[in-house]
């Protein structure tokens, strides 16, 4: 259903001077080099908590996170309350006010480009305009039925009770529409075809489109989901010392979003992962046998506030405090991003009984098991990747592809000289340990929900492309060594992991505890209630959607080997709503939707994410924590989505684009726009300081100090890497601890 549920029927269980100035922006800074490195996790001690020992006001902080959608892609025309400002597609004068290009519109301007044998992967080769400067034709995409036929929703016979029976993360039916979204918004268009309720779709304009025209696709229409993995959205950034300006001084300039997605695409399991390209292949649509990736310009699709769309997440911007200079913080995808949040790092390959334990499966025949990137172009292609994909087979079958590691230390792996050569050419460590290969993109994590090793498993309802389990130290372990309460509440865990004993009656929709549902780790019952499960021999009866490669959590043996840590901290969002009614909310949450709400291109929809947001806010402010709570609201990454911002590269991993950040308090309230750098390791940045906790070790970004900017270019630190640790964005008032920083 979801692209991280990966649409394959065979892949749905994977989770798997301007030079002068570019130096000085990147020399005038460095990392903190001091912190003690956070202790194992252990069960909660019985001695006094540390949750009100805070800095601020704030006593508890929740973070929501969705799914897939850069700042431009969401807010590319809304104007702020009068005295701020923000850098978006209207206010550089890259669209006007009604959507259509603007007289700015060659900033944005979209290229085509040549990466061919004997160049290997380049970050930001030769380019030229596309044919009449126009876009290939963005493509269809969305809701489907299990046999992958056009939809117009995910939720059979389009049923509202058996949405209600689905999903709980939604405000009451009788009160608001969102689940009248849930059963709605599908074209029976053919999929991967021009997508024709966006007007021009066959002659747009290289670059930025409106999506919705509040006719033939309204902003309830679910769409395409372009390409979102690591080597691509570092092509897509086009980064070189070359476009540097003094506005841009890392020169990336994001002029290949078009062209990666049409020429390399997501790899899917008919298509990278060492396959040869298809003889028919194409960058523009034709009818069959042409092939493409199956997204056309999917990637410079935008929604406009000003006519209507994206309202509850406006209403929010307007009267509380948003960041328009937050980022993902891994180029790639969602397991990726969700690990760089909860660790300020990312993860490596260890295989303790493996010959070359810090070496993943590699160097295989072409078209087999091969997990180390190769994002060099094949022979006779276009920039081709040759190895690099989400796998395919497994579950059973012979397994292949799967390109997710790179060891970032050596120059000579395939991908990794050309990113690591800028970095240093604007004087960026790479931030790579020596023969580690990390992870740049989605695996799923070394443990199942009731702490099984999932790596282990050879079950034939597991899958090969997943990570072992990690013992890179997390902020819950840091919180635990501190006595700080935490929970990560994962919509949808109880179906996942289980809940109750085989003796006590089923649970429903109408008896919710004393009651038992299996364990559902290979996630066979992924999809709504009233659809047939993926061995198809029943119908779902508890619906399974719970998203394990965004629980950071759920890779680290010192949180899931342990029965009473697990328990006690990873648990699902009906906890979430009775904590926050029963007065038992931790000192930190985080929240993850499941993948019906989470706002996923083309497996859920942004509307459903504002939905699963306002229930959470709403039961807030009418909570005595109103007084002293911040909800962080933002997402995983960019989804692939274009984006005008700029970009701060830290090390080998990342920034990527920027995404929304959205702050609900009453003590950020007023439409505030900030312009600080940050990122997601900004919000453990925001817990260190709120909780005087010390970064999670000595390596991890939340070192990295807060940025220093001119007054005139708010939007680049000139003491690169740097990021902001978000206290800027309240106003504590006579504390005059709101604003600044460490």
């Amino acid at each position: 259903m979801s692209y991280k549920h990966f649409a394959s029927k065979s892949m749905r269980y994977l989770r798997i001077g301007l030079t002068s100035l570019a130096l000085f922006q990147f020399t005038v800074g460095g990392p903190l080099a001091s912190s003690v490195q956070a202790q194992e996790a252990t069960p909660a001690k019985a001695q006094q908590s540390n949750d009100g020992n805070t800095t601020s006001p704030i006593k508890h902080v929740i973070v929501i996170i969705g799914e897939n959608r850069s700042y431009d892609h969401i807010f590319a025309t809304y104007v702020p309350k009068r005295g701020q400002t923000t850098k978006n597609l209207l206010s550089e004068g890259i669209v006007n006010a009604n959507g259509t290009p603007g007289p700015n519109f060659f900033k944005a301007q979209q290229l085509a480009a040549t990466d061919s044998t004997p160049d290997a992967f380049l970050l930001s080769p030769p380019k030229q305009q596309f044919p009449n400067n126009q876009l290939p034709s963005p493509l269809v995409g969305g809701a489907e039925t299990a046999a992958g036929a056009p939809a117009i929703s995910y939720i059979p016979g389009n049923s509202l009770a058996l949405a209600i029976a689905s999903e709980n993360g939604l405000p009451a039916a009788d009160a608001f529409p969102y689940y009248q979204y849930l059963v709605s918004g599908g074209t029976l268009l053919p999929h991967k075809t021009p997508d024709t309720r966006i007007t021009n779709v066959n002659s747009l304009p290289a670059g930025p489109f409106q999506l919705t025209n509040g006719g033939s696709f309204t902003y309830n229409a679910y769409a395409a989901s372009p390409v979102h993995r690591f080597y691509q959205m570092w092509q897509q950034e086009n980064c070189s010392l070359d476009h540097a300006t003094w506005e841009n001084p890392s020169g990336c300039n994001a002029k290949l979003f078009s062209w990666v997605e049409v020429a390399t695409g997501a790899g899917s399991s008919t298509q990278l992962n060492g396959l040869p390209q298809p003889a028919d292949f194409s960058t523009e649509w034709a009818p069959s046998p042409t092939v493409t990736t199956g997204e056309g310009s999917t990637a410079l699709g935008f929604y406009n506030v000003q006519q209507g769309d994206v309202p509850y997440f406006k209403s929010l911007a307007d009267n509380y405090a948003m960041s328009d200079n937050f980022h993902q913080s891994v180029d790639g995808g969602t397991g990726a991003n969700h690990i760089m949040f909860g660790h300020g790092d990312a993860i490596w390959f260890y295989d303790p009984h493996s010959a070359t334990p810090f070496v993943p499966p590699h160097d295989m025949t072409s078209g087999q098991l091969d997990e180390v990137e190769n994002p060099d172009p094949q022979p006779d292609t276009n920039n081709w990747y040759t190895e690099d994909g989400y796998g395919g087979g497994s579950f059973g079958s012979p397994a292949y592809g799967g390109g997710s590691y790179s060891n970032c230390s050596d120059r000579t792996q395939h991908g990794v000289s050309e990113i690591v050569d800028y970095l240093r050419s604007i004087n960026i460590d790479p931030h790579c340990e020596p023969g580690h290969y990390y992870l740049l993109n989605n695996y799923n994590p070394g443990y199942f929900g009731q702490g099984e090793n999932a790596y282990t498993d050879s079950t034939p309802f597991n899958t090969i492309f997943t990570v072992p389990p990690s013992s890179t130290p997390s902020i819950g372990d840091d919180l635990l060594a501190h006595n700080i309460s935490w929970k990560y509440y994962g919509d949808q865990w109880n179906d996942y992991a289980g809940v109750g004993q085989p003796s006590q009656p089923p649970c429903s929709t109408t008896l919710t505890t004393n009651c038992y549902i299996p364990e559902d780790k290979y996630q066979i019952n992924y999809g709504p209630v009233g659809s047939e499960n993926e061995l198809f021999d029943a119908l779902i009866t508890n619906a399974d959607e719970y998203c394990n490669i965004c629980n950071p959590f759920q890779y680290d043996t010192s949180i899931m080997a342990n029965p009473a840590v697990r328990t006690a901290h990873i648990q699902d969002t009906v906890n979430l709503y009775s904590d926050i009614q029963g007065g038992t909310l931790p000192a930190v949450s985080i929240v993850k939707p499941s993948g019906l709400v989470d706002g996923h291109p083309a497996s859920s929809k942004l509307n459903l994410f504002e939905g699963f947001t306002q229930k959470i806010v709403d039961l807030v402010q009418n909570s005595p924590y109103w007084q002293d709570t911040a909800i962080f609201i933002t997402e995983d990454e960019g989804g692939g989505y274009y984006d005008s911002g700029y970009v701060q590269p830290l090390d080998f991993f990342g920034d990527g684009t920027r995404i929304i950040f959205l702050v609900v308090s009453p003590f950020s309230t007023g439409g505030r726009v900030t312009h600080n750098y940050s990122d997601h390791v900004s919000i453990l940045k925001f817990i260190e300081r709120n909780w005087n906790l010390p970064p999670v070790t000595h390596r991890s970004r939340d070192n990295f100090p807060n940025p220093i900017a001119p007054f005139f270019n708010p939007y680049v630190p000139i003491n690169s890497p740097a990021i902001s640790d978000l206290f800027e964005l309240f106003d504590f008032g006579s504390s005059g601890r709101g604003r600044g920083g460490r």
